[in-house]
């Protein structure tokens, strides 16, 4: 079976500014059809990662790999498969979709006929005629997608693709990456909208103050924080206490009547008899997991970085 070469890979990717560490040692491999979460705090280093893999920031030491050739060393040949929006793109308002478009195929010395197939792709063709200062900020951020579409690229890298957005815009925007997704390209999703990561993107990566402190499957990384939801008629004062003093319990966060333990979900059984023994009346009992916010929050608060 032949091996793959990664899409992405980085190697003890590093970026100082004088003093400052803006991106320490950062070792990551994405694969072929990914659709990867690059998440953390402002400041965690996203934005400087994100550069140094497009070839616009050269790496302190370390190195960044597209297809397997170095950003630095062979920036064509790296970047030749890559579309990247990042940040607000400069568009002309007095121009329509189509003729932006244009400008930037005939920079790039692509054909106009992949304007059409684009414009499709992030279903603006009935507006492509249209200038761009009557756009809604969701048809903006589309055609941004668009322009970053352009030369047809196998790997993407979207930041902040939803921003701005009201939440029909931003549903639309994450059903054209789920599109483009099916497509099979790789794509590289920067948000801060958690929610919209968790269901996008299969893998994610967290940074804070440029380390990398959590990666991995996002089902897996949530299922470290799994434990049990349970829910008492009465006496829910007394059923913290009672499940604290179980050995298993690593602990207890009371809601109103509903509880979260921290406990192993094949002890659902144990704990509800361990309740009824008392004379308490569990009401519901079962797994409960934390959201990707939730785990987001808990590792960059809890990092002793």
């Amino acid at each position: 079976m032949a091996h793959t070469v990664p899409v992405i890979q980085t190697d003890a990717l590093t970026k100082r500014y004088g003093e400052r560490v803006a991106v320490a040692g950062l070792s990551l491999q994405i694969e072929p059809g990914e659709v990867f979460g690059l998440l953390g705090p402002n400041g965690a280093g996203k934005t400087t990662t994100i550069a140094m893999l497009l070839g616009l920031v050269r790496p302190s030491s370390g190195r960044a790999m597209l297809f397997g050739h170095d950003v630095q060393a062979a920036p064509v040949a790296a970047l030749r498969h890559v579309g990247a929006m990042i940040e607000a793109p400069a568009f002309y308002p007095y121009l329509s979709a189509y003729d932006n478009l244009l400008v930037l195929a005939r920079a790039g010395g692509l054909p106009e006929a992949s304007i059409t197939t684009t414009l499709g792709a992030v279903e603006l063709s009935a507006r492509s005629r249209d200038k761009l200062r009557v756009y809604s900020q969701g048809m903006k951020q589309r055609l941004a997608i668009a322009a970053a579409l352009l030369p047809n690229p196998a790997l993407m890298i979207l930041d902040e693709p939803t921003n701005g957005l009201d939440p029909a815009g931003t549903a639309e925007i994450r059903a054209l990456i789920r599109s483009l997704a099916a497509d099979g390209r790789t794509i590289v999703l920067c948000s801060h909208m958690l929610h919209e990561v968790e269901q996008l993107c299969g893998r994610v990566a967290i940074l804070k103050a440029g380390h990398l402190i959590a990666e991995g499957n996002v089902a897996a990384l949530l299922r470290r924080d799994q434990g049990l939801r349970v829910r008492v008629e009465g006496g829910a004062e007394q059923a913290v206490r009672l499940i604290r003093a179980l050995p298993w319990v690593a602990g207890v966060q009371q809601e109103g009547d509903v509880l979260l333990v921290d406990a192993p979900t094949a002890r659902a059984a144990e704990l509800n008899a361990h309740l009824a023994s008392a004379g308490l009346l569990v009401a519901e009992i079962g797994a409960h997991s934390a959201s990707l916010e939730d785990f987001f929050l808990d590792v960059t608060a809890s990092d002793s970085r």
